[in-house]
């Protein structure tokens, strides 16, 4: 094996199997630590001692994975992991943390982490972990462009789930325009999925091979949107310590998406138009023009014709980008895919957060059937990511999903799963032993009694036994005691 020592005397190692490793910790000591442990696998490893100085490596130098600490100065590890999967989908990262929370770990899996890792940790975790992430991201992408119940392909990248035939419609029309040089205007609301079909074009190209980019361009204020686009020399401005390439550069050879089209400034627009038109751009500070070779996609969820009209958005560019446009039909157009969608998000996050199999109630899926889906499919993924980690027991009901209480005709009972009365006086009762009546609060709070006795005090199962949830268990349980009963 042979090395290359950096400045901290361990930078590069290379090996025979050419799977190269970077791993991010501002701790030197764990830097070290892990360095050690990954070249004993064979595998090659570099280094970096904070996200800025990742992201300056991973430009020089692709890696097949990436193992981020997220407490770090000047960039966390949840902002280079987002970074990382703007520019390769594909490139696992493993999120190591000291100070884990649950809302850190569901933020670091909705922005694409292959795993979480608390701190400290044996290090046949982390090589158990290391080759997990590695065979993943070495399988190769699945035929076709997918179906329903297709699930998450290779390196991230989502599976297209749906059978409505406005939905095939444009996937086929994808299909067709998947490997040619045509600019492809992708249309939609927020949240159809206009980044997976992104992703799904570059699949069924013959770029695949070459690197997927993605640049929101809503995202950035107008001079480091020029920076990211175009590139700059060292000292094009203040700040700009080093050369760096732009998105276009980046994608030479594969795919650039330029997600929020409709967001950049005018000034902006007739850059961007020439730099479509000539195939080069001129990086900022730079002495001349550097050709690329790129398939261009652009999205947007606004009305281009109308911001032409208003005079937003340049007539010229508009024309260049509108060479195909595919518009992807909001979730409420298309509700005849409403159930493959929650039944495949509820299979992923139920298997991701090794969760039982989870399903719908019929209360949820008939309210899922009504409901118009502003937030179209990123909304349904999310309310099902939430409740696949929240609820209990193996059905999910319509206040697990829209974050709101049972509501009051919805208090079970606990022989059946009829409503519990709401009053406490003698109006609502029944036989008893002996025939006298029995009011029916104090049948309800004997059978909670027996049912916990019964369970040793084990409220999720004592809930099962009685045919409630937990929820309304434990709702009961304060009743009683705001009212001193001691059961």
């Amino acid at each position: 094996m042979r090395s290359e020592r950096g400045k901290d005397g361990y930078g590069l190692a290379m090996s025979e199997a050419g799977r190269k490793i970077l791993v991010v910790d501002d701790e030197q000591g764990m830097r070290i630590e892990l360095f050690q442990a990954l070249i004993g696998e064979g595998y090659a490893v570099s280094v970096a001692e904070n996200g800025r100085m990742a992201l300056d490596l991973l430009e020089r130098e692709p890696v097949s994975l990436v193992v981020t600490d997220i407490k770090m100065p000047e960039m966390d590890g949840l902002e280079l992991l987002r970074r990382v999967k703007a520019v390769g989908p594909a490139v696992p990262v493993v999120i190591m943390t000291g100070f884990a929370t649950v809302d850190s770990a569901i933020s670091a899996m909705k922005l694409g982490a292959f795993d979480y890792l608390l701190k400290p940790f044996p290090l046949e975790v982390l090589r158990e972990t290391v080759a997990r992430a590695l065979d993943v991201g070495a399988t190769p992408p699945g035929p076709g462009m997918g179906g329903a119940g297709a699930g998450r392909r290779a390196g991230g990248q989502r599976a297209v789930v749906g059978q409505d035939p406005a939905w095939l419609k444009v996937l086929e029309r994808a299909r067709a325009v998947a490997s040619s040089t045509a600019t492809v205007l992708i249309l939609g609301e927020s949240g159809t999925g206009k980044e997976v079909l992104a992703q799904l074009l570059h699949a069924e190209s013959g770029r695949s091979n070459g690197p997927f980019v993605a640049l929101n361009c809503a995202a950035l204020p107008d001079g480091l949107l020029e920076s990211e686009l175009f590139g700059h020399e060292k000292g094009a401005f203040t700040g700009a310590v080093t050369a760096k390439k732009g998105k276009f550069e980046l994608a030479d050879g594969g795919t650039l998406l330029l997600d929020e089209i409709g967001e950049v400034p005018l000034h902006m627009q007739a850059k961007l138009l020439r730099v479509l038109q000539e195939g080069e751009v001129d990086r900022l500070g730079g002495r001349a023009p550097v050709k690329f070779d790129v398939h261009v996609l652009a999205a947007t969820n606004c009305n281009l014709s109308e911001a032409v009209e208003q005079g937003r958005f340049r007539q010229d560019l508009f024309y260049r980008l509108n060479v195909i446009p595919l518009h992807l039909p909001a979730l409420k157009e298309r509700r005849g895919d409403i159930p493959l969608l929650a039944e495949h998000f509820l299979a992923r996050y139920s298997q991701q957060y090794a969760k039982p199999a989870k399903r719908l109630s019929s209360r949820a899926s008939a309210r899922f059937l009504a409901y118009d889906w502003p937030g179209n499919v990123r909304e349904m993924e999310n309310m099902i990511e939430r409740a696949v980690l929240l609820s209990h027991g193996p059905e999910i009901e319509p206040w697990d999903l829209w974050d709101e209480e049972e509501p009051a005709g919805r208090e079970e009972t606990l022989s059946s799963p009829a409503r519990l009365p709401e009053t406490s006086g003698p109006a609502e009762i029944f036989a008893g032993a002996g025939g006298q009546m029995v009011p029916l609060r104090e049948v309800e709070r004997q059978m909670i009694r027996q049912a916990l006795k019964q369970t040793d005090n084990n409220r999720t199962h004592a809930a099962r036994m009685l045919g409630i949830s937990v929820r309304t268990l434990r709702n009961k349980l304060n009743e009683y005691r705001s009212q001193g009963i001691e059961l």
